[in-house]
């Protein structure tokens, strides 16, 4: 494990994997609220065998640090501690991957660092960006924060973890599920409450990004689940906006895609950076 420093300060515990690449990029993998980077485990063992693969885990979930002020938490803040990541292991332009809240990260990256990115992998992300929903999302992500102060982590991931959209991961692969499970559940309180507050309930709406995704020309693959039917609507309209973006939707699939088809989404991000 190493330990970068972000430009607040964050210690944030990043793992790096495999062999250097030569001519191929790094990966960088950018987990969800309700992963860490273990979470990444099917893709880490498939790419790795041939080139440097990156994990982290966002501030708020240990092994790195756990800022106690609000302020600490935000989509600029992730945003920036995944440059933090970069420039700490000197990787100048990477492959960025990342699930929900991670793909969120993301695809911001990719608005404001294009620099950096060789391409964009952004899955299952959009759940609550669409204006009729935002209001809906904001407060069960308000909820969910209050549930964490007052009921604890492994109380909410029994719930969290269940959520429809979560489910099809235990129909395809159980083992996988209660894995997941185990990793909600180990949740630091105190970091996914604020995370839920800074992160998930206050990002901007995507559909109030348009005018800036029409102009983001990192070639980007959207992923997403046919079930996970908060997330469609947003995935159609990135796939209309970005300039290039192609748009693979999985069948009979959740939230999880990279645990529930970890084989399928491995030969897409193949095939995407080659």
């Amino acid at each position: 494990m190493t330990v970068v420093h972000t430009s607040d300060g964050v210690e944030l515990a990043v793992q790096v994997h495999g062999p250097d690449g030569g001519d191929l990029p790094p990966i960088l993998f950018v987990h969800e609220f309700g992963g860490d980077h273990r979470s990444w485990a099917p893709q880490v063992a498939h790419f790795a065998a041939h080139r440097r693969c990156v994990t982290y885990d966002a501030r708020g979930y240990p092994p790195s640090a756990v800022p106690t002020d609000p302020a600490a938490y935000s989509q600029d803040h992730a945003v920036a501690d995944a440059v933090a990541v970069l420039d700490g292991l000197g990787i100048g332009r990477a492959v960025v991957v990342g699930n929900s809240m991670g793909g969120f990260a993301t695809l911001h990256l990719g608005l404001r660092h294009p620099d950096r990115c060789v391409a964009l992998v952004v899955a299952g992300c959009g759940y609550g960006a669409h204006p009729d929903h935002a209001e809906a999302f904001r407060a069960d992500a308000l909820a969910l924060a209050d549930a964490y102060r007052r009921d604890g982590s492994a109380a909410v991931a029994a719930d969290y973890g269940n959520r429809p959209s979560r489910r099809p991961l235990r129909r395809r692969d159980a083992a996988a599920h209660d894995e997941h499970l185990r990793i909600l559940a180990e949740h630091d309180p105190t970091g996914a409450a604020l995370t839920m507050r800074g992160v998930q309930a206050a990002r901007p709406s995507l559909y109030a990004l348009r005018e800036e995704l029409a102009a983001m020309a990192v070639p980007t693959l959207l992923v997403v689940g046919d079930t996970d039917r908060d997330a469609l609507d947003a995935n159609l309209m990135l796939a209309a906006t970005l300039p290039d973006a192609g748009l693979a939707v999985l069948p009979r699939t959740g939230h999880l895609t990279n645990l529930e088809l970890p084989a399928v989404f491995n030969r897409l991000v193949e095939d995407l950076i080659g």
